[in-house]
């Protein structure tokens, strides 16, 4: 169980694996009023940057879970690094069937709702480790704007118009979740550039070094294809945030 090597690939000079400066990810944990000692459980945590950053700023404790071997050794050296490998524990394990054996302050699945088959799924996983009180966060693409076509829609990542919601679609599917939203965090063009365009790099750099392996083709194909597709479609069109939300 692990991911392809694409993404490892992809997104190999990456701390933060979703469109988040490290500026909007210090502003969310300050936005939620993290407290000493407070439980964190993030779901699908890739190299856990969200977990090391707030148990060294907010002293924060808790556990990350993710399928990536390469995300979780890459994870475990962060925690290291900033003095908090005792604060915190990362998990091989297929976050869709996690559940905390005690209920945390805040439950998180920041940009892989797919582990939930969407958003509502994803919120039914997460109360099943929130305590009553507790905050939940939610990492979730949205429409910025009406794609104009089908080949927008693609050039986004998705099958359909409907894969996403619009900005105030999505606050009112918390809503009909029974959910306050109480704070969110939304991603600019600058961060979308900032994880986007260092995947340029990343694979360039990696065909450069393997340009005899089976992957190449692939990963070319990619670096072809992905700025032009990016700069058309994605960058004006898809936003990303997260949301924090508290049970009625």
């Amino acid at each position: 169980m692990d991911l392809p090597r694409s993404f490892t690939i992809r997104e190999s000079s990456h701390r933060i694996l979703n469109p988040f400066t490290p500026e909007k990810l210090a502003t969310l944990g300050a936005a939620i009023k993290l407290r000493k000692g407070a439980s964190v459980l993030d779901l699908c945590c890739g190299k856990g940057e969200m977990l090391a950053t707030w148990a060294r700023d907010h002293g924060v404790a808790g556990t990350g879970v993710d399928v990536s071997t390469v995300f979780l050794a890459a994870a475990r050296e962060r925690a290291a690094e900033l003095g908090v490998a005792d604060q915190v524990t990362f998990v091989h394990g297929d976050a869709a069937v996690h559940v905390a054996a005690e209920r945390v302050d805040v439950a998180a699945c920041v940009g892989a709702t797919w582990i939930g088959q969407g958003v509502a799924g994803t919120v039914a996983l997460l109360e099943r480790s929130l305590r009553p009180g507790g905050v939940m966060l939610i990492g979730e693409p949205f429409w910025r704007a009406e794609p104009p076509s089908q080949e927008a829609v693609e050039g986004c990542h998705a099958r359909s118009r409907e894969d996403y919601e619009t900005l105030p679609g999505l606050i009112g599917l918390f809503d009909g979740l029974g959910y306050d939203v109480v704070e969110m965090v939304l991603a600019d063009e600058d961060s979308w550039d900032r994880y986007r365009a260092a995947q340029w790099l990343n694979i360039r750099t990696w065909l450069d070094a393997n340009p005899g392996d089976e992957l190449a083709p692939e990963m070319r194909a990619e670096l072809s294809a992905d700025p032009l597709r990016y700069t058309r479609f994605e960058r004006s069109l898809l936003g990303w945030g997260v949301f924090a939300l508290m049970k009625r």
